[in-house]
């Protein structure tokens, strides 16, 4: 279905369906997807995006819930953050729920979708962390009915990029059923958007600990070292805690990665030290961290 509104030079679709919507991407190359719209119109708002035409994902109903799958969930980009806050899909994954819960006040999430998250790749969104730590994977449509899946971390990198006509169809996230945490801390009171926010899951089939860091860069960082250096010092046959000791190190190495020192000049003069801004920043995301933990092997 195609609207036309009135005294307006764009053409908004209403497709049925995600090959539908493909398909009407693929006829107007300038047209833009959107569900949630929450970055869209801001955008829009602000004077920095007048699109052409518009392909409304809202009707497409295959994207807006989730299945089981060979021990994952598919999830479809079209849920809303407000849903995947909801006890039964917190259940299923913790950290992607805590996430949503925290995303905004109530009109954003009840708007905001996983897929809109995922292909903005605002530094300051709240699930991306949480999808780079689970290593969760994007399933993208194309046209003439193909699908391609690919890390959400090579999305997110712009090491994959979306070609035309394509949208993100859904998401494929594993089911670790082990504690996962999400913290994140905002420039004021209430929902904000992030400064800083640090996603942790456990893996005890591969005596794992996978971490990501979200907002202090421009796509969340993955601190390998640190993950591996935690996840020796845990005893995954017994209770899995850790020292106090231990937590304020993990939280401290991770820091450190996410947020180096300046590197050393060439010519020998004394090494620069960090702005006190950042030295604030990599302070708070050790808190972050060390208390992500703790609560996952709590």
């Amino acid at each position: 279905m195609t609207t036309h509104a009135p005294h307006a030079s764009h053409t908004v679709t209403l497709p049925d369906s995600l090959d539908e919507a493909v398909a009407a991407l693929t006829a107007m190359p300038a047209a833009v997807p959107v569900a949630g719209g929450t970055d869209l119109m801001a955008a829009v708002n602000a004077g920095l995006l007048r699109p052409a035409a518009l392909v409304g994902l809202g009707r497409i109903s295959e994207i807006r819930g989730w299945q089981y799958l060979d021990g994952h969930a598919l999830l479809g980009a079209g849920l809303t953050l407000a849903r995947m806050g909801r006890p039964d899909f917190a259940a299923l994954i913790p950290g992607l729920a805590a996430a949503a819960r925290a995303a905004g006040p109530p009109q954003v999430r009840n708007a905001g979708t996983l897929g809109g998250n995922i292909v903005t790749s605002a530094p300051t969104g709240d699930t991306l962390p949480v999808l780079a730590a689970l290593e969760a994977t994007v399933i993208i449509a194309g046209p003439g009915g193909s699908r391609r899946e690919i890390p959400v971390s090579h999305l997110l990198a712009g090491r994959e990029m979306l070609g035309p006509g394509e949208l993100v169809g859904f998401v494929r996230v594993p089911l670790l059923h082990a504690p996962q945490a999400f913290l994140k801390a905002t420039g004021r009171t209430g929902p904000g958007r992030a400064t800083a926010s640090v996603a942790l899951v456990l893996d005890p089939a591969r005596r794992g600990v996978r971490c990501a860091v979200g907002a202090v860069a421009a796509m969340p960082l993955r601190p390998l070292e640190a993950e591996q250096w935690v996840a020796s010092l845990i005893d995954w046959d017994g209770e899995r805690g850790l020292v106090p000791e231990a937590l304020t190190a993990f939280g401290d190495y991770v820091a450190a990665a996410c947020i180096p020192d300046p590197a050393p000049p060439e010519d020998g003069s004394e090494p620069a030290t960090l702005p006190p801004a950042a030295l604030h920043l990599r302070r708070t995301v050790a808190a972050l961290a060390r208390r992500a933990l703790g609560r996952a092997l709590s």
